[in-house]
């Protein structure tokens, strides 16, 4: 029953980091949960060369972080997370920002902009946004 009450947490509430090798489980798991390890090591099957062991150890890591629930209800324990992707992309965006662009969204989208090449779609995709911004 806990395990189907935690629905989803925010990362501020649980300050988590997630690796980069977690980032592959969890993007499994939020495809399509609740899974079991089995059915975790299956999918990573044709994405990664890591043995079944390593699968286990990621998943411990995520369940110890709190980033994924287990459910062991069942002859197999089923994962869940709960952490939404959204949460965990905004931090990892954050992250990202504040390491490479000393914090600057401005830099970094200047930065991408000036050095991407971007379809005539993309740009008005891109000013649409920032013109809902303006009116915010």
């Amino acid at each position: 029953l806990e395990f189907r009450r935690v629905l989803f947490r925010s990362l501020d509430e649980i300050n988590i980091k997630i690796s980069d090798a977690e980032w592959v489980v969890m993007k499994i798991l939020w495809q399509e949960s609740p899974l079991t390890s089995t059915n975790i090591i299956e999918a990573l099957k044709s994405k990664t060369n890591w043995k079944p062991k390593t699968i286990h150890s990621l998943i411990d890591r995520l369940v110890k972080k709190g980033a994924v629930a287990v459910n062991k209800d069942y002859s197999q324990f089923q994962f869940n997370p709960i952490v939404g992707k959204k949460d965990c992309v905004n931090e990892e965006t954050k992250s990202f920002i504040e390491k490479v662009y000393n914090g600057s969204s401005n830099f970094m989208i200047s930065s991408f902009i000036k050095n991407e090449k971007m379809s005539k779609d993309e740009i008005e995709d891109l000013q649409r946004l920032l013109n809902e911004k303006l009116k915010s």
